[in-house]
């Protein structure tokens, strides 16, 4: 089949431009043929709180990438469409997960589909944020009309979809597959020499991007436990503030607890990620409001336990008991697990636990997940 995806993609950074361009090289395993459109513009620098857009790393090999949308600029909607619109393409996957892009995506599939021949598949990694504005009220209805079919990565999306969808159009979903290129495994002690760690230390591992939602304020209010400190235990902060860093500098601060708290809040590049997930013994994700995280699925990859709370899809994928804990979101039902992990020694059996429930998340399954919205409609 003639794919083209539509979404962030090489030059921009991050998980999504790294999920897209995985997923189009499944795709092209597959024996498809498969292009991708990106951004000239994604959106205005006001709506981007971290340092850059854009990666400084090389382009990924073997994928074919267009930069041609401009996010603002309904004239080049349009042009775009008619663009794609010639190409006829059997299928066109929007890769969605922000308000802001539904004018764009929703305006591009109408014109698109004037071939009769183009099915629109919204692949939905988020419908409503985890940080709601007034756009999540009066936008994402455009998007998803527009939209022939949906593939999601967890049931909550699904059912999101469905307060927007009133023909009940076809849906699909799978799990977020593993993000399987960020490199090979690592020594713990090798990488904890690279990034300057003590190498006989006990350390939890936060990484990404810093939001409120993603509760890193309730890890470290769980840090402030003295039965945390008294086993040894450090929290490493791996990810850049995607906002005032000042509260949680000022909660490590009042909370005396600087000597334990090791912060690298920078964005962290592609060939550096595998040394953090490495070095550590188990990723927390506390975050307070979630649907999936590609945090998870990079920690199936280096066979790290997880502890992740009870909110959205993350308890789908992280078995509480066989591979890590679901918490409740707060400092008390954090600090109790991760103490049971040191005290219990279950480092060695939760990894073993993760070894065998990685292989569930292959990326077959989302490109699986896809043709069965397609086929269904």
């Amino acid at each position: 089949m003639k794919i083209i995806i539509i979404g962030t993609a090489y030059p921009y950074r991050g998980g999504l431009a790294a999920f897209n361009e995985r997923l189009a090289a499944q795709f092209q395993k597959e024996g498809h043929e498969v292009e991708m459109y990106t951004f000239t513009l994604q959106y205005p620098n006001f709506l981007f709180p971290g340092k850059t857009q854009f990666t400084d790393g090389p382009a990924p090999a073997g994928l074919r990438i267009t930069r041609r949308i401009n996010s603002c600029n309904p004239f080049n909607w349009g042009a775009v469409g008619r663009e794609i619109r010639r190409k006829r393409p059997d299928v066109v996957v929007f890769a969605y997960w922000m308000s802001f892009m539904a004018p764009c995506f929703g305006r591009i599939a109408r014109i698109v589909k004037r071939n009769r021949h183009t099915k629109c598949i919204g692949l939905v990694h988020n419908m409503i944020p985890h940080e709601p504005n007034v756009l999540d009220k009066l936008f994402p209805g455009y998007f998803v009309k527009a939209m022939d079919g949906f593939t999601t990565l967890s049931e909550s999306v699904a059912h999101d979809i469905a307060k927007f969808d009133h023909k009940g159009k076809p849906k699909s979903w799978a799990p977020h597959p593993i993000y399987d290129h960020y490199g090979a495994l690592v020594d713990k002690a090798e990488a904890r020499r690279q990034l300057g760690l003590h190498v006989d230390g006990r350390y939890v591992l936060f990484f990404g991007f810093i939001r409120d939602y993603k509760g890193l304020d309730l890890l470290i209010d769980a840090f402030g436990d003295p039965r945390l400190q008294d086993c040894g235990a450090r929290l490493l902060v791996a990810g850049e503030f995607y906002g005032d860093p000042a509260p949680y500098l000022e909660r490590i601060r009042s909370l005396d607890i600087n000597d334990i708290v090791v912060l690298h809040n920078d964005y962290i590049p592609d060939n550096r990620v595998n040394l953090y997930f490495c070095a550590s013994d188990i990723v927390a994700q506390p975050y307070k409001s979630a649907t999936q995280s590609g945090v998870t699925q990079v920690a199936f990859h280096f066979e790290k336990p997880m502890l992740v709370t009870n909110v959205g899809g993350l308890p789908e994928i992280v078995p509480d008991g066989k591979i890590g804990y679901v918490v409740e979101p707060n400092a008390q039902s954090i600090a109790d697990a991760l103490l049971q992990f040191y005290k219990e020694k279950k480092e060695e059996p939760f990894t073993a636990g993760v070894r065998q429930e990685k292989k569930k998340y292959g990326w077959d399954r989302m490109t699986a997940a896809v043709m069965k919205a397609y086929s269904e409609i």
